[in-house]
């Protein structure tokens, strides 16, 4: 990524240094109450109280809890920062002084816990921390900041709620989007690259259903506890067998669930599964492939009725224009030391990150920041261990603040500054 170099973002950073106490007791509070997407209420509130305190005009409840905070400095382009704000419906275990406590009824009115196990806390503060630098340089820069905190993302439903609700109308277009996500690597450094950054992502529910028996009577069932694990098995061959070497595809089944008790054989099971591409060709022969292969197992069992397939939720594949790509790699490699901004392929992972850009027709870039301790990261490397290491929504996954808020803070402002220049 050899791109020109932007001017220096050193007088909107100046600050940084007092500011990095506040942001850190902000962190480990938004880290304590976390919140399950869509009903980020309170996270939601302490972002527009920061941003109106720092001078943005603040509008709230965009697409239920989102919050935009506009910031006009004359003529000049329009940038869009994008922080997600959910936590996930797992059970902290970091053991850290500041680890979440809370449970809450999820939308089915489960109990359930609640953590930041994505790192969305860190995004949220990296977000003040930018807003609250860039409003406070003011003389450093000309045109708007626009400063989004999405409900939503762990589910796809936060940044479709948001258009949804008028985005493109009530504000002004965004000359580029700009994001970023706390990931496993060495804290200091931030990665990216042009082109396809994160995979899209579908997940479907399959109602397998069957006939219900004693079970000590089998002949008298259609077992749909069998036709579950061979439809499981038989899901794994599409990536061995159905997608060449030189493409990529996912398929993981996350639940199967089937019966009560040991001695009754029940009536249906329920699978789930996820599936990511990287190319809409190979994401429709997968989605096909899964429901030739659910409705033969469940013919080949004899079951009383075809399956049910169920989309649950749907990501975009999430793409960073090139030219806006190659000109944040270039303000990032012009503040930063070369061995911090590293060169990395798309990730697994998925966003809805994209709808943004995608939808306004707007360029976007999106991009990692390093949150491992840097001597363990060095360690896991050395001893062939990094996949050993907390990945995002593990339980245990827990980013190191610093430098990770720091370098994150600085992230955002020098990307920004590569338009929004004095």
């Amino acid at each position: 990524m050899n791109t020109p170099q932007t001017n220096s973002p050193d007088s909107v950073l100046r600050d940084l240094d007092s500011l990095l106490p506040d942001l850190e007791a902000f962190y480990k509070d938004v880290h304590s109450h976390p919140e399950l997407s869509m009903q980020e209420t309170r996270t939601a509130g302490l972002a527009a109280d920061r941003l109106r305190a720092a001078g943005f005009e603040v509008t709230a409840g965009i697409g239920k809890t989102g919050v935009v905070g506009l910031l006009r400095n004359g003529d000049g382009p329009t940038v869009m920062l994008r922080a997600d704000m959910d936590a996930l419906p797992v059970e902290e275990a970091t053991g850290l002084p500041y680890a979440s406590k809370v449970t809450v009824a999820d939308s089915e009115g489960n109990t359930v816990p609640v953590s930041h196990m994505c790192g969305h806390d860190m995004h949220v503060t990296w977000l003040v921390g930018a807003a609250k630098l860039l409003a406070d340089s003011r003389t450093a820069w000309r045109g708007t900041l626009m400063a989004v905190f999405q409900p939503g993302e762990e589910t796809a439903q936060g940044a479709r709620a948001m258009i949804a609700d008028d985005l493109f109308k009530r504000f002004p277009k965004p000359d580029v989007v700009l994001g970023q996500h706390v990931m496993v690597g060495p804290s200091g450094t931030v990665a990216g690259s042009a082109g396809p950054i994160t995979s899209a992502a579908d997940s479907l529910q399959i109602r397998l259903f069957g006939r219900g028996a004693h079970g000590s009577m089998p002949q008298a069932s259609i077992d749909p506890v069998v036709m579950a694990a061979s439809t499981v098995l038989r899901l794994q061959t599409i990536v061995s067998r159905e997608v060449a070497a030189t493409e990529a595809a996912v398929v993981t089944v996350g639940v199967l669930q089937a019966g009560t008790k040991e001695n009754v054989i029940p009536d249906e099971a329920i699978i789930k599964l996820n599936v990511r591409t990287f190319d809409a060709g190979v994401r429709k022969r997968v989605l096909a492939a899964i429901e030739r292969i659910v409705n033969a197992e469940a013919e080949a069992s004899g079951a009383p009725r075809p399956p049910e397939i169920t989309p649950l939720d749907s990501y975009p594949l999430n793409v960073n224009d090139k030219t806006a790509s190659d000109r944040v790699a270039g303000a990032l490699r012009a503040h930063f030391s070369a061995d911090r901004v590293m060169h990395t392929g798309p990730a697994p992972a998925s966003e809805d990150f994209g709808c943004f850009g995608t939808e306004w027709h707007a360029p976007s870039v999106f991009w990692f920041v390093g949150g491992t301790d840097p001597a363990v990261y060095a360690k896991a490397k050395e001893e062939g261990r990094i996949n050993e290491l907390p990945v995002n929504h593990s339980p245990k996954f827990a980013p190191v603040i610093h430098p990770t808020l720091r370098t994150g803070v600085e992230a955002l402002v020098v990307a920004t500054g590569a338009w929004l220049k004095g």
